[in-house]
């Protein structure tokens, strides 16, 4: 028989401190972590949807994965186990620098220096995107704060919600994307698409060029996804269809406790929910599912052709 494995649900998750306690760091860290994404958005072939820029999850942090440079290649990697960052190349070099508290403008000289004493003479746009205020990085002295307990935590989380999101990615054989995260918003996301295309979208996200949204749903979408809950108080799952046909929003899903945002346009399935089920990943597969079928039930996708059938033993 053929199975199929996922995360074990009788891991205990790890409980996050509230989002107020910990805000200042995670938005330090959101911006350390666009430095490092532009840099592989610059250097990285240019993936539809921006799939080329974005970070992974790892057994000890984040990375940028390997990145073309001349006659090499190199990584960023966020270790939040001994908290550094380290950038490591296919030459055998590297640089590396303790995470800690530290201004985004500090981050930003520190590793635009290691990466020049590497032979990597870069220029990025060094502002942020997807933020209401975005300081540009070589002045941003106002965020600082790094709270290494709380970013553990939270990367923890990362790394059991990161096999959730492949092990239902796996249930699709039409076109969906990697599991990555996006440092723009700072998720951790996963899309199915129809393989229908999508009408123009109309912009909108703070700080982002209109045709960088159009690309990213140029084709219609069922997405899902998991971030810290800036803008919600929480953190949270959510997941939305573009476009939402109608009907979307009343659609009924599970588990019981998620409900759909009318602000934010999307499904919302707060973190703590799912930790304290009895079964925690089935939990989140429930969500991921129905709000699926809700997408795909109504705006009519070609199910029988876009998804996996079960393997028979």
């Amino acid at each position: 028989m053929i199975m199929t494995l996922i995360a074990d649900s009788r891991i205990d998750l790890p409980m996050l401190p509230p989002l107020t306690d910990w805000q200042d760091t995670c938005t330090t860290v959101h911006m350390w972590s666009q430095v490092a994404g532009k840099v592989r958005l610059v250097l990285s072939p240019d993936i539809n949807h921006g799939w080329g820029s974005t970070l992974y999850v790892t057994t000890r942090g984040l990375t940028t994965s390997p990145i073309p440079y001349s006659d090499f290649t190199f990584a960023i990697d966020f270790d939040f186990i001994e908290h550094l960052l380290r950038i490591t190349t296919t030459q055998g070099t590297d640089r590396t620098f303790p995470l800690e508290p530290m201004s985004v403008a500090a981050f930003y000289r520190k590793i635009m220096l290691a990466l020049s004493e590497l032979g990597i003479e870069i220029k990025i746009f060094a502002r942020p995107v997807e933020v209401e205020v975005a300081i540009p990085f070589e002045i941003d002295e106002q965020h600082s704060s790094y709270d290494a307990r709380a970013i553990t935590r939270y990367w923890h989380a990362l790394v059991w919600v990161d096999q959730l999101f492949k092990e239902f990615r796996a249930r699709f054989i039409g076109k969906v994307s990697p599991v990555h995260f996006f440092w723009g918003g700072f998720d951790l996301a996963v899309t199915r698409f129809s393989g229908r295309i999508a009408p123009k979208h109309p912009g909108g996200a703070p700080n982002v060029a209109a045709r960088i949204m159009e690309e990213a749903y140029s084709h219609e979408v069922s997405s899902g996804g998991f971030w810290p809950g800036t803008g919600l108080g929480e953190a949270a799952f959510y997941a939305y269809a573009y476009p939402a046909p109608a009907g979307f929003n009343t659609y009924p899903v599970q588990p019981e406790a998620a409900y759909y945002h009318e602000k934010l346009g999307e499904f919302i399935l707060p973190y703590e929910a799912v930790r304290k089920a009895d079964d925690p990943a089935q939990a989140l597969l429930s969500f991921l599912q129905t709000t699926y079928d809700a997408a795909a039930n109504l705006a009519k996708w070609d199910r029988a052709a876009l998804e996996r059938k079960p393997l028979q033993s």
